[in-house]
């Protein structure tokens, strides 16, 4: 990862690369003690940019002893550790009208963090103080773009 955690934040801003899965892991883990209480992460990027390994660091950080897998076809999964972690893939969804029918909101338990992979898919349903994290793949170098912007 090669960024020291005092500007992590700074440097994510900017954009870092990971070159594995693991580095990936290790930035979130390392982002998961700087983001908000009860905050939305929006992390978008395309099919195998790294999101649901970024929402595995996540997890990992905050001691959450499930395996994270993309819930594709189950739309949103809930973990439970130091933080609730509800982890919705909008891909499926329609309109905002489908995210209101899955009343996540009944599962977010303080402190949580709602993590939506695809948020394009419902961008008028994210608050305006969430953080929005883009990831890119570059094939050429095998490495993964990250930026966070907040």
């Amino acid at each position: 990862m090669g960024v020291e955690n005092t500007g992590l934040l700074k440097a994510l801003r900017n954009g870092v690369l990971t070159y594995s899965a693991k580095d990936t892991e290790k930035t979130a883990e390392a982002i998961a003690h700087r983001l908000p209480q009860n905050h939305v992460l929006a992390l978008h990027g395309d099919l195998g940019a790294g999101k649901t390994t970024f929402i595995r660091g996540l997890a990992r950080a905050w001691a959450i002893k499930e395996p994270v897998t993309s819930p594709t076809y189950n739309l949103y999964t809930v973990y439970r550790g130091s933080r609730t972690l509800v982890h919705l893939d909008a891909y499926r969804l329609e309109s905002e009208v489908d995210l209101d029918a899955l009343m996540i909101e009944d599962f977010l338990e303080t402190p949580w963090c709602f993590a939506i992979e695809w948020p394009e898919r419902i961008i008028s349903s994210i608050p305006p103080d969430a953080w929005h994290i883009y990831m890119e793949i570059d094939p050429v170098e095998k490495s993964h773009h990250i930026r966070l912007e907040s």
